[in-house]
C-alpha cells in the first residue's frame, strides 16, 4: 500500500505521522513543494520577531524524524494528478504512482490588482523564504508599509514592530480585521495599535507602488504618497488546487470533502487550507484556514485512508488574535442572524468589549476584545449548542457573566 501526500505542512505531516502509527509496513511519501524542512507557517512571525530561530519553525527536530519513520520526503511541486491512472506528475517530469492520495497542498498568498507589487522591495510573509527576505529589509528604523490589516496582517504587524520598524498599516476596509471583528472591536484594535506607535490608515487603498533609488513610493487612494524601504503584502490567500484541474473533482474555492475528508474521486482525500468542508455555524461548505482545523482534518483523513472509519464533525469558525498585547477573538456566527438577539458591553478605559449573538435560546456566536478568561467558555457554549434557559436573559443584560453561565450549564444547573 502506497500513501502519497501532496504537501508537507502541518496537515501533511500529521497525516504521515498518523498513517505510520496505524500501519508500520505501508509506503508513505510526503511531497514538499517548498524544498524546506517541513515547518509550521504559524511559527513564522515568531522567527521574524527573533523569538525563535529557523529550526524553531520545524514540525520535527531533528529533521531525521522522516527517515527514521520510513516517510519518504520528496522535494518538488506537483503539476498534475491523473486520478484514473493513480499517478502524480511533478513539474520536473517525475511521475509517482499511489494507491491512496491525500491533497494537503495548503494555500498561497495572492496579490491584489495593484501596479508595482512585483518589485524587489515588495514581499509577502507567507513562507519561511519570505520571512528571510523581510528580515533583511525590516531592520531597526526601516520604513515599512503593511498592506492589509486582516488576521494574517495583524499577526505580521506584531513581528514588524518587534524588529523596530517604523510601521504604517494600510487597510482598505473601515476597520482592522474586518472579517473577524465588528466596527467597535476593529476600531478599538486600531486605536490600540496607534497607542503603541503604529500608524494605521483604514478606508484607504494602495493605488500603485513605484520603486526607484533604493526606496518605494506608495500612492494612496487619499491622494497622499508614502516613502518606504519595504512593502509587506498581506491581502489574502487562495487554496492550492491547480494540480487537481482536469481530474473532475468537485471543487468550489477549495476541493469539496465529506465528513470522512473524502473528495468526489475514489481513493483521494483532502485536508487543510485546500479542503472545503462543513462549517459548524452555517452547515454550508467553507474553507477554515486555521492550523488546528487542518491537523484534525488530516488525522481523520489518515485514519480513513488506513481503513478506520472516522468522521470529522463540522469545524467551528474560531479566531484568537494577539496584537501588541491586546487579545481579540471571534467564534461561530460572530455577526449574528437577523432573527436573533444580541448583547454587547463596552469598557473603553479598560480596552474591553464583548458581543454575544443568540438564536433559538442558544449562543451561536461571539466576539471579544480584552476578555482572555472567556475564550474556553464561549467555545464550549457555542460548540456544545447548550440550551441557555434562564441564562439567556441574564446574559442579554450582563454579557460579562459568560463564565458563570458555562459552569452552571456544564453542571446541568439552569
Amino acid at each position: 500500500m502506497h500513501h502519497l501526500i501532496i504537501g508537507a505542512g502541518p496537515a501533511g505531516v500529521r497525516a504521515a505521522e498518523t498513517l505510520r502509527k496505524l500501519d508500520g509496513q505501508a509506503k508513505i511519501t510526503l511531497i514538499d513543494g517548498e524544498g524546506e524542512a517541513p515547518y509550521s507557517r504559524m511559527a513564522i512571525p515568531y522567527y521574524l520577531s527573533g523569538k525563535i530561530d529557523e529550526q524553531g519553525t520545524w514540525l520535527h527536530r531533528p529533521v531525521d524524524f522522516y527517515a527514521e519513520n520510513a516517510i519518504d520526503l520528496v522535494p518538488g511541486r506537483v503539476a498534475s494528478v491523473d486520478a484514473g491512472a493513480k499517478t502524480v506528475t511533478l513539474e520536473d517530469g517525475r511521475s509517482l504512482a499511489y494507491d491512496k492520495l491525500l491533497l494537503a497542498s495548503g494555500a498561497r498568498a495572492v496579490n491584489p490588482p495593484v501596479e508595482g507589487l512585483d518589485g524587489d522591495l515588495v514581499h509577502h510573509c507567507w513562507t519561511i523564504d519570505d520571512a528571510r527576505r523581510i528580515a533583511q529589509l525590516a531592520h531597526e528604523g526601516a520604513r515599512v508599509v503593511l498592506m492589509g490589516a486582516g488576521f494574517i496582517g495583524s499577526i505580521i504587524l506584531e513581528s514588524l514592530v518587534a524588529r523596530g520598524a517604523d510601521l504604517t498599516v494600510v487597510e482598505i476596509e473601515d476597520r482592522m480585521v474586518p472579517r473577524m471583528l465588528d466596527e467597535t472591536a476593529g476600531s478599538m484594535l486600531k486605536r490600540w495599535c496607534e497607542k503603541k506607535g503604529v500608524k494605521v490608515l483604514t478606508s484607504t487603498r494602495i493605488g500603485g507602488v513605484y520603486e526607484g533609488g533604493g526606496e518605494l513610493n506608495i500612492a494612496l487612494s487619499t491622494g497622499e504618497a508614502i516613502k518606504a524601504d519595504l512593502l509587506v503584502v498581506a491581502a489574502g490567500v487562495t487554496p492550492n488546487i491547480e494540480c487537481m484541474h482536469g481530474t473532475g473533482v468537485e471543487s468550489r474555492s477549495g476541493v469539496v470533502v465529506n465528513s470522512r475528508m473524502e473528495t468526489s474521486l475514489p481513493d483521494v482525500w483532502a485536508a487543510g487550507d485546500c479542503a472545503e468542508g462543513c462549517d459548524f455555524s452555517t452547515g454550508d461548505l467553507s474553507t477554515l484556514a486555521i492550523q488546528p482545523v487542518a491537523v484534525e482534518q488530516a488525522r481523520v483523513a489518515a485514519q480513513n485512508m488506513a481503513g478506520i472509519a472516522t468522521e470529522y464533525h463540522c469545524a467551528l469558525p474560531m479566531n484568537v488574535l494577539e496584537t501588541l498585547g491586546l487579545i481579540t477573538t471571534s467564534f461561530g456566527k460572530h455577526d449574528g442572524l437577523q432573527t436573533g438577539e444580541r448583547a454587547t458591553a463596552l469598557d473603553e478605559e479598560q480596552w474591553r468589549y464583548i458581543r454575544l449573538e443568540f438564536h433559538d435560546g442558544k449562543l451561536i456566536g461571539a466576539q471579544t476584545a480584552g476578555h482572555v478568561n472567556m475564550i474556553g467558555c464561549l467555545r464550549g457554549l457555542i460548540q456544545g449548542r447548550m440550551p441557555l434557559g434562564p441564562w439567556k436573559d441574564i446574559l442579554l443584560r450582563e454579557p460579562h457573566r459568560v463564565a458563570e453561565a458555562y459552569v452552571d450549564l456544564s453542571r446541568g444547573v439552569s
